[in-house]
């Protein structure tokens, strides 16, 4: 899944020590460019992302998951970024894709006569 939308905020670096050894992860929080935006809390864990090559207002596109766990019967969402991109360079659909297609390139349909039905 992806969000696009700008930087407006990086959260401290958080570290620790779990049983598998060493961990860190930062979060930053992410505003959608809707009529009415959203604010969204994203997190990275581990060194795969540098959050300070994007700095606080980029227009950035976040490969995300989302993912729910209960503990102690209540529920927690977690939204972890696995990719983060500029706006600018993430992949968008190839322009031929976007076209609609002219009256001379759809083939005429043979299936437009009534007595044509097969029952």
């Amino acid at each position: 899944m992806e969000i696009t939308g700008k930087i407006i905020q990086i959260l401290p670096e958080e570290t620790g020590e779990g049983r598998n050894g060493p961990w860190k992860k930062q979060n930053f929080i992410l505003e959608t460019q809707e009529q009415y935006p959203k604010k969204v809390c994203i997190t990275v864990w581990g060194d795969k992302i540098d959050l300070n090559s994007f700095g606080e207002n980029s227009m950035v596109t976040a490969s995300i998951n989302i993912e729910s766990r209960e503990y102690n019967s209540r529920w927690y969402t977690d939204v972890k970024a696995w990719r983060i991109v500029n706006a600018q360079e993430s992949p968008s659909v190839p322009p031929e894709y976007n076209q609609v297609p002219s009256s001379d390139e759809i083939p005429p349909d043979s299936s437009d006569d009534i007595n044509d039905l097969p029952f």
